[in-house]
């Protein structure tokens, strides 16, 4: 649990609060009630992968705090079923998985990357993948659904990545690519999570993931930790959480 608390200037500075054993909405919710009420009504947002355990945590414990869908997680759906699509549409055009000389294979890690991002020889390789088979068309669209999907989040301000947010919520459920629906279907399952970045001013669990390569950094620095105890010790003193 990583304190993502900001400073005057708006930037967080992530504070190691606890480490507990398991990775289930049992463990957050017990270690949130041990907190005591003081601690929970002090918690205004809360920010979260899509894991319904946590949320449910969250809902039980900090009824009162708002819910925030992490952004990188929210990209990794789309870019998880673009690449799903690919692997399908590889699959009945082929009839085996992605080889060498595959189109749809040779631009896998470009469908990884940011349009705006993309050099003009990566965008030729694009074009030539999408000419190459008139059934890569459903690829495409994934892919500029998962773009688009990835601009509500680089808009010029919030209001307007809010929008494009709601638009992606009123519309991807009806898409007839099924892996582009289920993404739809689950942002709306979501949805007061997901548009709730735009309206926390961009809260996400950015420093909860720089503690945990932190974390992770010096576990291998000690070649593991056999007393569990002395592991939450050290992992809080590197973490700037003894204070509590």
């Amino acid at each position: 649990m990583v304190d993502l608390t900001r400073d005057a200037n708006g930037h967080t500075k992530a504070r190691l609060l606890d480490l507990v054993p398991g990775r289930s909405g049992a463990a957050y919710k017990d270690w949130l009630t041990a907190r005591g009420e003081a601690f929970r009504k002090g918690i205004e947002v809360a920010t979260l992968d899509p894991f319904h355990g946590y949320k449910n945590a969250i809902d039980d414990q900090l009824e009162d705090a708002r819910s925030v869908l992490d952004a990188f997680h929210v990209v990794k759906l789309a870019t998880t079923a673009t690449d799903e699509v690919r692997r399908r549409v590889q699959q009945q055009i082929h009839g085996h998985r992605g080889r060498k000389d595959d189109p749809l294979y040779r631009i896998r890690n470009i469908l990884r990357a940011g349009q705006e991002n993309l050099t003009q020889r990566q965008r030729t390789r694009l074009a030539a993948a999408w000419a190459a088979d008139e059934r890569h068309i459903e690829v495409e669209v994934a892919w500029l659904c998962a773009q688009q999907l990835r601009s509500a989040y680089h808009q010029d301000n919030h209001a307007a990545g809010r929008a494009v947010a709601e638009k992606i919520i009123d519309t991807f459920h009806t898409c007839p690519i099924p892996e582009i629906a289920r993404l739809g279907k689950t942002l709306r399952r979501w949805r007061t999570e997901f548009l709730g970045y735009f309206d926390t001013h961009g809260a996400s669990n950015g420093g909860t993931e720089a503690m945990n390569g932190l974390i992770e950094l010096h576990r291998r620095i000690a070649r593991g930790f056999r007393n569990r105890d002395n592991y939450r010790l050290r992992m809080l003193l590197i973490g700037g959480g003894l204070n509590l």
